[in-house]
């Protein structure tokens, strides 16, 4: 399997107007892929993220606003799916980048124990729209476009870098391979290997999986990840209907009694632009709106460069294609995801599963968001595949990401360090966001003490600052009397 560097380097465009209309469009064949590798890529994205359909109802629907008050999970259910198909077909005729958006993780933790309980729901989602407002205004200004322009290149790879070990960690959490110890204080080692060993027919599937799919790259067979996912799933629902399997997991390969559910859109719509202000003042706002927008803002950013490095989308100065119109797609998903009442909306670094697949083109997207779309009415069906039979591709796209690390100049310790925090602290805090952060922080504080501040952007500057006020926020709150 070639690195980015190397796939940019051989793509071939194809001539003018070659591959009709819908390879003209997407610029398929001149970003060196085809119909079969998108269709093959807009697949593994959606098999690898569709468990945001089974958790995002359970983290958002297990919470109780101020009032008591919880949300109804099959209502959560069908806002979920459709802010995801809506939103990524957007992406895919507007950004034409082989991304997939859907109510993000680590943002929605947030809305549901720490915006949802000071305030009822409406009000909740409400914050969750004015967050995606605000950062559409950034964009419009051309503020978040520039902020990613100045991040130094080397930033730039160690995020990929970071986010591809962050999505291997991912996928061995998502299987159970790695689990947290129980009683963690009666021992200093925090997760361990499985519940202490490898048992269960789930993490067979899981280990098999991940053998395959290694394999299957290896031997650059076409559609490797896409071939182990369903050949899992087969096999996972075999051993299901023989054998006695306690619990997969979050989704389960169980054959449905009824393939097809009703969509039930009754959360649409209820939400309070302003209500926050009334129940917890505007000094609390503002904090809970800071704590979104950064998450949102840097967990994108972190994504759009990862994935589009793998897919060797970057140019020569390392942009991204049409960045403008992406960010302002997925400044509006946040807003959707509020309207809808299923958390702020964003791109999800599964999408890298994607381009493991060969996708580089928006007819990915399309194929993932018309999925998507299906699951409103065919749920059952489409969350049969487990998360053990998905997770080998994480752990694959993790490899594959990784390998960026070699272009990083490590025996520049002014630029390694802080590549090196940023690669590290993304997948050992759970966080794209947290890592990102330490990286500018050491960047601008390493430049700074070796007389070279006049080197870094003063974007740089002011987004070091906003972070350490992002790492420092629950002592300021509680010196500013909110908490």
């Amino acid at each position: 399997m070639k690195n980015s560097t190397a796939r940019r380097a051989a793509r071939k465009p194809s001539p003018a107007g070659a591959g009709g209309p819908l390879d003209r469009f997407f610029r398929i064949g001149e970003r060196g892929s085809t119909p079969a590798r998108e269709v093959r890529g807009g697949l593994a994205t959606f098999f690898t993220m569709a468990y945001i359909l089974v958790l995002n109802p359970i983290i958002l629907g297990g919470a109780e606003d101020k009032f008591g008050e919880q949300l109804d999970a099959t209502q959560l259910a069908t806002a979920t799916a459709l802010v995801a198909a809506v939103m990524t077909v957007i992406m895919g005729v507007g950004g034409n980048l082989p991304l997939a958006l859907a109510a993000g993780l680590g943002i929605n933790a947030v809305v549901a124990f720490q915006v949802a309980p000071q305030m009822s729901w409406d009000d909740a989602m409400g914050l969750v729209v004015l967050e995606g407002l605000l950062i559409t205004v950034l964009v419009m200004t051309g503020l978040r476009e520039a902020i990613m322009y100045a991040i130094p290149q080397t930033l730039k790879q160690a995020i990929s870098v970071g986010i591809g070990l962050f999505i291997a960690f991912i996928g061995f959490v998502d299987a159970g391979f790695v689990t947290r110890i129980p009683d963690a204080a009666s021992t200093t080692v925090p997760v361990q290997l499985g519940t202490g060993t490898l048992t269960g027919w789930p993490m067979f599937v899981f280990c098999l999986g991940v053998l395959l799919t290694l394999v299957l790259l290896a031997r650059q067979v076409k559609g490797a990840i896409l071939i182990s996912i369903v050949l899992m799933t087969v096999v996972s629902v075999v051993i299901n209907e023989v054998a006695d399997v306690k619990s997969w997991g979050l989704t389960s390969p169980a054959l449905p009694d009824n393939a097809v559910a009703s969509p039930d859109f009754g959360l649409l719509g209820h939400f309070d632009l302003l209500g926050a202000f009334g129940e917890v003042g505007v000094l609390t706002v503002v904090l809970l709106l800071f704590t979104l927008i950064l998450s949102d803002f840097f967990d994108t950013m972190g994504t759009i460069v990862g994935v589009t490095a793998e897919a060797g989308l970057l140019d020569e100065r390392g942009k991204v294609p049409g960045l403008g119109r992406v960010l302002l797609i997925d400044g509006a998903a946040a807003v959707a995801g509020g309207a809808s009442s299923s958390s702020s909306a964003t791109t999800y670094i599964e999408s890298a599963a994607g381009v493991g697949e060969g996708a580089r083109t928006g007819l990915a997207s399309l194929v993932t968001g018309g999925l998507f779309g299906l699951a409103l009415f065919f749920t059952p069906v489409l969350t049969l595949v487990p998360l053990q039979a998905a997770s080998p591709a994480l752990i694959a796209v993790g490899f594959l990401m990784m390998t960026q690390v070699k272009h990083i100049d490590w025996d520049r310790y002014e630029l390694a360090v802080p590549a090196f925090l940023t690669i590290v602290v993304m997948p050992f805090t759970y966080s794209i966001t947290n890592g990102i952060g330490a990286g500018f922080i050491a960047y601008v504080v390493i430049k700074a003490s070796l007389g070279k501040a006049r080197e870094v952007h003063w974007l740089l500057w002011g987004t070091a600052a906003l972070f350490a006020v992002y790492f420092a926020i629950d002592p300021l709150e509680q010196v500013l009397g909110v908490k």
